[in-house]
């Protein structure tokens, strides 16, 4: 990963707007990590909803930009759109919610021992509060369990600044920030 601006081993999350690059990055960490230490023990956690706006894909899987190795283990979240596709506060934290179960479980079942571990769209999980809500601690525990972690994650207030949905994201984001060793900004 020398030409990568993220460390080989460590933490590291990598932040910016939509369409900034932060999912092509973490693919190409990804790659990296196996082409020097190949698959076995690499887990990729996908929680990247995809959505269309104005004729721009934001958001997006990892497989955009690289294959995932088949020895790789892959939790993919079929996530919702809370900002997007809630009409309401309570709509929008009710989707940030479901969200947040469906990510426990991913998490949850991934293998206990990862070498390396790959998350896109790190905040996804973040955004529901209170008893519906996910703590991002129970993610970098796991991350921390490896040798390396990528994370990438939204960083803007494009989508919104004052709504519920945002402010649980910003705080997941501080939370992440908080424990990376490395921070790229886009």
């Amino acid at each position: 990963m020398t030409d990568l601006p993220l460390p080989p081993t460590g933490t590291a999350l990598v932040t910016g707007p939509s369409n900034a690059g932060k999912t092509r990055l973490t693919a190409r960490a990804l790659d990296a990590w196996v082409a020097e230490h190949g698959a076995d023990g690499v887990v990729v956690l996908d929680f990247a909803p995809e959505l269309e706006r104005d004729g721009t894909l934001l958001g997006g899987r990892l497989t955009r930009f690289t294959d995932v190795p088949a020895e790789a283990w892959r939790g993919v979240l079929e996530a919702h759109v809370p900002r997007a596709g809630g009409e309401t506060n309570a709509e929008s934290l009710s989707l940030a919610a479901a969200n947040a179960r469906r990510a426990r479980r991913i998490v949850s079942a991934a293998p206990a021992s990862p070498r390396a571990v790959f998350v896109n769209d790190a905040t996804i999980p973040f955004q529901a509060d209170g008893p519906d809500g996910f703590d991002p601690g129970v993610l970098t525990g796991y991350c921390d369990r490896a040798d390396a972690a990528v994370c990438n994650a939204f960083e803007s207030d494009e989508l919104g600044v004052d709504d519920p949905v945002s402010r649980n994201e910003r705080a997941a984001l501080e939370a992440l920030r908080a424990w990376a060793d490395r921070i790229v900004e886009l």
